[in-house]
């Protein structure tokens, strides 16, 4: 199946493992816009921290592991972009916005 979203932006798919975890900042579900971002996969993760809201925290707790296969319980809209490879984000809302950028600092050793 072709990642419409990977297409548009010129890049290889790469689908988060089966099984692998992403951090969701769950405190801040309902919030918007919704934001995402990948560093690479890494210990049983996909490389995916995903949270709400103009607000982020390096806090220990703000993110919590949460298996790719539930993303569909909490996050929907945010399932079409984890194709993206790690060192991409993403900035969508529910009323169509969407930003999707490169930054090479995710990737960066």
């Amino acid at each position: 199946m072709k990642n419409g979203v990977c297409e548009r932006e010129g890049v290889k798919p790469l689908k988060p493992a089966a099984g692998s975890k992403l951090g969701v900042a769950l405190g801040t579900l309902g919030k918007e816009p919704i934001n995402g971002l990948r560093h690479n996969p890494k210990k049983g993760t996909n490389g995916w921290y995903i949270w709400c809201g103009d607000s982020f925290s390096e806090a220990d707790d703000f993110f919590e592991p949460l298996h790719v296969e539930h993303i569909d319980d909490y996050l929907p809209l945010v399932k079409k972009y984890l194709d993206l490879p790690p060192g991409y984000r993403f900035q969508i809302d529910s009323n169509d916005y969407e930003d999707i950028w490169f930054d090479t600092e995710l990737v960066a050793s």
